[in-house]
């Protein structure tokens, strides 16, 4: 993240002498990426983060990928894939992937296990519900319209709360996930023309601690065993990972709402990079919100057909209504899957009923991928057959 943040106690000089109320030094952990040269923080534990008393080879649930032939657009339907009893993160159903990020859904009314993914962050987006997220950075609660980005090898565990379960979007990366780079100063400061900045931005703001022994964690971690490259090991921990009194830096889980995003518009249609929000490896992540629309006296508001031919587009509804899909089957929780080779657009009709609209009540989540997206088997239990040919109808 790209400011600095200092929750609990820590020392006034980093790397010096800070003792336990009993004499002993509390435990210094630098978790930082790309080496010792990017964003770190610097965690302070009252028991060794690097005590494990087991290790043992864990099967996660089964996912297959198959590539998308014949090539063509697909309409998900996510809440065909409703069940019971699912957890946020073993009961993700996945839907899409590729090398660089994998896209799963899940219906969670349980929490999750101690899981940790050293492979890249997670960007989670809530549909409905409430989660509770805890690491050893604190605690860290969302609701409906929420991103939550967690960094690789956070350990944490996710919590449904209130009174009904989470409907939540999850984008693992195989890398790192943050604001887009033009929307930052060399120093990391949001500028002046980005969609959101710094007070919109949640992060912990105090310490969680948990006491247990032999605390079980789930770790997923690069590796040449597995046939996407990961496999999966569960460690024993002698105390619980939540032992910390006191952390700063610039790398944390953190959240903003979609509610906070502030569109940018123009006299005629903008393009898709005007809504981004977010920049991982070889994709990007986008959210469209209610906003005025086009205001040239001529303009067509929804967009013009295009193909954007170096990238497959998902996108996720999810509120409102998305003009440019009315009468093709889209609903709440749908997710479309435009392929790079295939010109997308309107559906038939959407761009003459759209002329002298001045509004546009719409949420969704767009992730525009630089790579192919194969179809994972959760995708082939709730795909519209029939989306295809909706730019076809007569009539």
């Amino acid at each position: 993240m790209p400011y600095y943040r200092s929750v609990g106690e820590v020392p006034r000089k980093r790397h010096t002498q800070f003792r336990q109320p009993d004499g002993t030094l509390y435990a210094e952990e630098l978790v930082g990426q790309e080496g010792f040269s990017s964003d770190s923080s610097l965690l302070y534990h009252r028991y060794a983060p690097t005590a494990i008393v087991a290790a043992e080879e864990y099967a996660p649930p089964a996912v297959t990928r198959a590539p998308n032939l014949p090539l063509k657009p697909r309409h998900l339907r996510t809440h065909k894939l409703d069940g019971t009893g699912a957890d946020p993160v073993l009961g993700r159903r996945y839907l899409l992937a590729n090398d660089d990020v994998r896209i799963a859904y899940v219906l969670a009314d349980r929490p999750s296990p101690l899981f940790r993914d050293a492979t890249g962050d997670h960007c989670l987006y809530l549909e409905s519900g409430a989660l509770r997220v805890e690491s050893p950075f604190g605690v860290l609660d969302a609701v409906a319209g929420d991103y939550v980005v967690i960094p690789t090898s956070t350990i944490h565990r996710l919590v449904p709360t209130g009174d009904r379960p989470v409907r939540l979007l999850a984008v693992e990366a195989a890398g790192h996930i943050g604001p887009p780079k033009r929307y930052l100063s060399v120093r990391g400061q949001f500028l002046e023309h980005s969609p959101y900045c710094e007070r919109d931005v949640r992060g912990p703001d105090a310490p969680l601690q948990v006491d247990g022994e032999d605390v079980e964690v789930l770790v997923r971690h690069r590796s040449r065993a597995g046939r996407d490259g990961t496999a999966w090991t569960r460690h024993v921990y002698a105390r619980h990972p939540f032992d910390v009194v006191g952390w700063d830096g610039h790398l944390y889980p953190w959240a903003f709402s979609i509610h906070d995003f502030e569109p940018i518009t123009g006299r005629v249609h903008q393009p898709p990079p005007v809504h981004q929000t977010f920049e991982g490896p070889n994709f990007v992540i986008c959210s469209f919100v209610p906003r005025k629309v086009d205001y040239h006296p001529a303009a067509i508001p929804v967009p013009y057909n295009h193909h954007n031919v170096d990238s497959d587009e998902m996108l996720f509804y999810t509120g409102g209504n998305y003009e440019a899909r009315r009468g093709s089957g889209i609903e709440q929780g749908s997710i479309s899957l435009h392929p790079s080779g295939f010109t997308h657009g309107p559906q038939p009709g959407a761009a003459e009923r759209s002329i002298g609209a001045d509004f546009f009540d719409e949420l969704a989540v767009m992730v525009d991928t630089f790579r192919p997206l194969d179809l994972c088997n959760a995708a082939s239990e709730c795909e519209d057959p029939g989306y295809a040919w909706t730019w076809s109808r007569r009539g």
